[in-house]
């Protein structure tokens, strides 16, 4: 319990920086997203201009350096923005968050300085989008039974198989892949590399039809006898699957903090709500049935918020923080669920309607407790730390 312990005399109020971070990435979301959301939501449609957009305000390359043309901020910012874009739109926030701690972080971590200055200044831009590919049909939660192989020819590598679930990989021109380059099971056995998506061997299959996050692209990713040189494998082989976990390490930040932003996205809208909607000659909001529900929603956000920040900090200060950044992830993503059901119940049967904003909260908010690892795998890696 010692990060607690340390949580405690650390003091998370934002700065005057951060601060007007946020208000800017606030006012940028109710411009430019918030007219959009439901129209994207409807058609499926990943805005790949909007992203664009972002690049030029340093949102998509968040916590790269400055030296390689990113913003350059801590986790805190980071934290901050992808927060405030999901207050408005999940799928945006989901967009925002793997992009910039996968595929992005990926090769921040674990890329040379030749890979850092050939793709991070395109990625932090939005000149390029990302993706990152772990995931397969039969492998989800168990990453070490993947099948899509590496083979060595030459300076080459053969890549063949079927990466899903994949965050922009019909849309993105930069992939960060892990295959199975030994045998199936050994972890040392995953190779991680930059492929880029122009490759003739490397295709878009399917697009997935989800319950939300419609905006945020998901696509299966298929390599067909796909030649990366071995000058684009990140690190050494055999080093895919630790990188990857550690890449997760960051990204269950990333889940956190898109959670708290819908959960606020669906607080703000039932505060607003309940002192507007008039029963029996009153606010709903004297109710106290309803101000107990506000109560319970505002406490579960604010915890959730300071276990990510307690998260945030570690990651900043370069310390251990597996078992802080899924306690973060793992709580957040559960109340996010329970803040938006709570909403639609305090709107009642306008809640259930797409007139309204929180149905989608409510749709958006079951990725939260699925993705870059689902609540069942976060109890495991803080049951292990625990018992370590």
């Amino acid at each position: 319990m010692d990060a607690v312990v340390d949580a405690k005399n650390i003091d998370f109020s934002p700065t005057e920086d951060q601060q007007m971070i946020a208000a800017t990435v606030r006012d940028f979301a109710e411009k430019h997203i918030r007219p959009k959301v439901m129209e994207w939501d409807e058609a499926q449609h990943f805005p790949v201009d909007l992203f664009k957009q972002m690049g030029e305000l340093g949102l998509m390359g968040v916590l790269v350096p400055e030296e390689y043309g990113g913003a350059g901020m801590s986790y805190f910012e980071y934290v901050s923005v992808v927060s405030e874009i999901a207050r408005v739109c999940g799928s945006i926030g989901l967009s925002t968050a793997a992009h910039n701690s996968l595929c992005t972080g990926h090769i921040l971590q674990f890329g040379n300085e030749e890979q850092k200055r050939k793709w991070l200044p395109k990625l932090a831009s939005g000149e390029f989008i990302g993706a990152w590919g772990l995931t397969e049909p039969n492998t989800g939660s168990d990453a070490a039974r993947m099948k899509t192989t590496a083979v060595k020819d030459g300076e080459y590598w053969v890549l063949n198989g079927t990466k899903c679930w994949i965050t922009h990989g019909e849309s993105s021109q930069v992939m960060v892949v892990i295959v199975r380059t030994g045998e199936i099971g050994d972890s040392h056995g995953m190779s991680a590399f930059i492929v880029d998506k122009s490759n003739p061997g490397v295709s878009a299959g399917k697009k997935e039809n989800k319950l939300g996050m419609r905006a945020s692209e998901t696509t299966e990713v298929i390599f067909d006898n796909c030649r990366i040189h071995e000058s684009d494998m990140l690190g050494k082989e055999g080093g895919g699957f630790v990188q990857a976990m550690k890449v997760l390490d960051g990204g269950r930040i990333s889940i956190a903090a898109l959670s708290i932003g819908i959960a606020k996205g669906a607080y703000d809208a039932s505060l607003q709500y309940a002192k507007e909607r008039h029963q029996f000659g009153q606010p709903i909001a004297n109710f106290q049935a309803i101000q107990f529900k506000l109560a319970d929603m505002a406490t579960k956000i604010e915890a959730a918020e300071l276990l990510t920040l307690q998260a945030a900090d570690l990651k900043n200060k370069h310390l251990p923080m597996t078992k802080e950044s899924a306690i973060a992830k793992y709580y957040a993503s559960e109340i996010c669920v329970e803040v938006s059901t709570d909403a639609v119940q305090i709107f009642g049967g306008y809640g259930y309607t797409k007139d309204f904003p929180v149905e989608k909260f409510y749709r958006d908010s079951k990725l939260c407790t699925i993705g870059e690892g689902t609540s069942e795998i976060q109890k495991l890696v803080i049951a292990r730390a625990i018992l370590k």
